[in-house]
């Protein structure tokens, strides 16, 4: 029987004009890391630092995408895509932060219009982890100047590309540069310092308003906005004090400091308190708030997991990391009834349909895109190449319900993108953890297509979730 369950066997139409995509991020996938004027990324100093990255793994080659990508395009139309979410690394647009490199830009250019040629729909993400490292060692996302050279970084792809490319993204989970970056040091540059952390939080959404009024001046048809990575989050005991202090303090971080100044304007009078202590205050100057918050035309929401938290700790609960900043003491507490991926993150679809619907009804209103959402297996290849990678396929048919679920509760949702197109460099994890719907054999950069892909193809092809189980 399908771990979904007789009760879920029925198949469910989306609404039509629906966006059926995947997502991929430049250095994830890229490979060619000093080809064509392309300088360090964070990303490529972090991946020298003995220990930092599984396996001793770096981007270079990656899936190649550089010089494979009309490979890769011609998947997407195979797989019937209607859009494909990318992300420029900008140490390939302005090497070191500095000048345009025309070669850079080109590239994206040429990936833009093979992508229009198959008629499938460009969505540009400005930033997705790869800060410039001459930009770091300048200080990095700590430093407020940082914001401003992104400005510039967006002025230069907006001018260049802004009359094919109709969605643009921002930035790419800012919860995850400013947090696992800057607090924890998992994640590039890999510094442990809580202070910076929060002032990269602010500087990364100080960018954010700086991008959107260039993509604006550049791209004033396009539809832009910025991708929050959200999560629900639920105390273990609601009726303790300690687990509902502990569950407001994580979805302050994770979630609320981030959709409170986009989509409000402000930042959370209990956050501002919780982080007065490590300068959040201090770094906000007249107007960033009016910049942070200006208008957005879409939101994206990369979705994976959820969260149970408790203010007790005790044996068998997961002590908060160094991530948590201004929230010691508090626990992740695990959901002993669901599955895990290769990741070891829980599987919970229904988080899903609680988040969008959460933003639908909390925030102002928004055209909403679940722009992530994947998981990773530990695949294997059979003899005849086929990949049969039913964990992935039941786990997308979940969210996709979940999807679903939201819509039918009034949700404002225009598409769903997969993570990801291809398997790829999973930052600390290396090559050890695979998303794709297509199988990349690094070795030899050979692509095939796994279950989930034909399933995904059936899906979009349908409009509609097919029907498993049974």
């Amino acid at each position: 029987m399908s771990v979904l369950g007789e009760e879920v066997t029925a198949g469910l139409e989306f609404p039509p004009g629906f966006a059926w995509g995947v997502s991929t991020a430049a250095f994830q996938i890229e490979g060619a890391t000093t080809v064509d004027g392309r300088t360090d990324s964070i990303w490529d100093a972090f991946c020298r630092r003995p220990g930092a990255v599984a396996g001793g793994d770096t981007g270079e080659p990656a899936a190649d995408h550089y010089h494979r990508f009309r490979d890769d395009v011609a998947l997407m139309a195979e797989l019937g895509l209607g859009v494909y979410r990318f992300s420029l690394a900008w140490s390939r647009v302005r090497p070191d932060g500095g000048a345009v490199n025309p070669a850079g830009l080109d590239f994206y250019e040429r990936l833009v219009d093979s992508l229009l040629e198959r008629g499938i729909t460009p969505w540009a993400t400005l930033y997705h982890f790869d800060l410039p490292q001459a930009l770091e060692e300048r200080g990095g996302w700590a430093a407020r100047d940082t914001a401003h050279r992104f400005a510039e970084f967006a002025a230069s792809a907006a001018e260049r590309l802004g009359d094919r490319v109709p969605f643009w993204s921002t930035l790419n989970e800012p919860w995850c540069s400013a947090f696992l970056g800057y607090a924890k040091g998992i994640h590039a540059p890999g510094r442990q310092e809580p202070r910076a952390a929060v002032a990269a939080a602010h500087h990364l959404l100080l960018a954010h308003g700086l991008g959107l009024a260039e993509i604006r001046r550049h791209a004033p048809r396009a539809q832009a906005g910025i991708t929050l990575n959200l999560y629900p989050v639920r105390a273990e005991d609601p009726s303790s004090a300690a687990d509902r202090d502990a569950a407001r303090r994580v979805d302050g971080l994770q979630n609320r400091l981030f959709l409170d100044p986009v989509l409000r304007g402000r930042y959370p009078e209990d956050l501002l308190a919780d982080l007065e202590p490590f300068g959040l205050g201090a770094c906000v100057r007249d107007g960033d708030l009016a910049l942070i918050g200006a208008p957005i035309d879409q939101m994206g929401i990369n979705y994976y997991r959820g969260y149970e938290v408790t203010g007790t700790l005790r044996p068998g609960v997961e002590p908060g990391g160094l991530e948590w900043v201004g929230a010691d003491g508090i626990g992740f507490v695990p959901d002993t009834a669901a599955s895990v991926t290769h990741s070891g993150w829980f599987v919970q679809p229904e988080g899903l349909t609680e988040t969008l619907v959460r933003v639908h009804r909390e925030y102002p209103a928004v055209p909403l895109y679940v722009t992530e959402n994947g998981a990773a297996y530990d695949d294997s290849v059979r003899p005849d190449g086929w990949i049969d990678d039913v964990e992935r396929v039941e786990f997308l048919a979940a969210h996709l319900r979940a999807a679903h679920a939201a819509l039918a509760q009034g949700v404002d949702l225009r598409g769903f993108s997969y993570w990801s197109l291809l398997d790829n460099f999973e930052w600390a994890e290396g090559y050890s953890k695979r998303f794709g719907l297509v199988h990349v054999d690094y070795r030899t950069q050979a692509r095939t297509m796994k279950r989930s892909a034909h399933f995904y193809a059936d899906v979009i092809r349908g409009n509609a979730v097919p029907p498993i189980g049974g």
